[in-house]
């Protein structure tokens, strides 16, 4: 809950700031609150534009090249223009609204290697932009999200990785532009099956659960990964036994397919 250094001075003499989260642990649909400061340097200056923003570091897929794209995916502006003078100190508080679709990026007090998103900065002076590096945040699953990890765990898959990719999932509530996708090493009791990739894709009533299937290489002859999306709500997930509906759902497919 430091103060952490996210703008180098503006030039010789000029402001410099500082931005402080005031709790760094919040859920899709909450709100991340905290401060910025601005204190002045040894000249007056006018300050034309300060805002805060939301920033994810995703895989873009280029023909053959596979590279990472930091993406702003919400922004706020804090007020209007107005002048810092020499020694001068401002503080502005903000409060930053977590868009539902925004990735978890810790299960279980753990955090997900490779899921970098945060808070960021920007300072606009004298026809200049000056943006602060990224202040983390920790995104902890909803309720209903926890409740299908859960079930995945229940059923003995491990967690294997995360990622974040620019693209859009069709048939889904989808507005960011990107995504998340969390792998799971399958048990042995799917012993066809390589691993299952997770998605949530969520707004402030439910959310699609989109679920893909990762067979193991050389034992099948149908080359397609088995997919599923369903719907479940925020309010009255509990009413349903998740672990019971996956196992259902993998029995069936990897009934037909022979995998099991």
């Amino acid at each position: 809950m430091g103060f952490k250094k996210l703008l180098a001075s503006l030039g010789a003499g000029g402001a410099s700031v500082e931005t402080e989260l005031t709790e760094a642990n919040v859920v899709p649909g909450g709100v991340v609150q905290g401060e910025v400061r601005i204190e002045g340097g040894s000249v007056e200056q006018a300050i034309e534009a300060l805002s805060v923003g939301l920033q994810a570091r995703v895989e873009v897929e280029g023909g053959d090249q596979e590279y990472k794209q930091d993406i702003e995916f919400t922004k706020q502006q804090l007020g209007g223009a107005f002048q810092v003078q020499p020694g001068a100190v401002h503080v502005v508080p903000f409060g930053l609204e977590i868009p539902w679709e925004t990735p978890v990026t810790a299960i279980a007090g753990q955090q997900l290697r490779g899921m970098n998103i945060g808070v960021t900065t920007e300072l606009a002076i004298a026809r200049a932009v000056d943006s602060g590096d990224l202040d983390p945040i920790n995104v902890h699953p909803l309720p209903s999200q926890q409740a299908i990890l859960d079930a995945f765990i229940q059923l003995g898959f491990r967690f294997k990785s995360a990622d974040m990719e620019r693209g859009h999932i069709r048939g889904t509530r989808q507005k960011l532009p990107f995504y998340q996708e969390i792998e799971f090493f399958a048990p042995e009791q799917y012993r066809g099956l390589n691993q299952v990739e997770l998605t949530f894709v969520a707004d402030d009533r439910e959310m699609d659960v989109v679920l893909e299937m990762d067979k193991k290489p050389g034992l099948f002859t149908e080359g397609s990964d088995s997919y599923k999306a369903f719907t479940v709500s925020h309010h009255d997930f509990q009413s349903t036994d998740w672990a019971a509906y996956l196992h259902q759902w993998l029995a069936e497919v990897g009934g037909r397919r022979n995998w099991f």
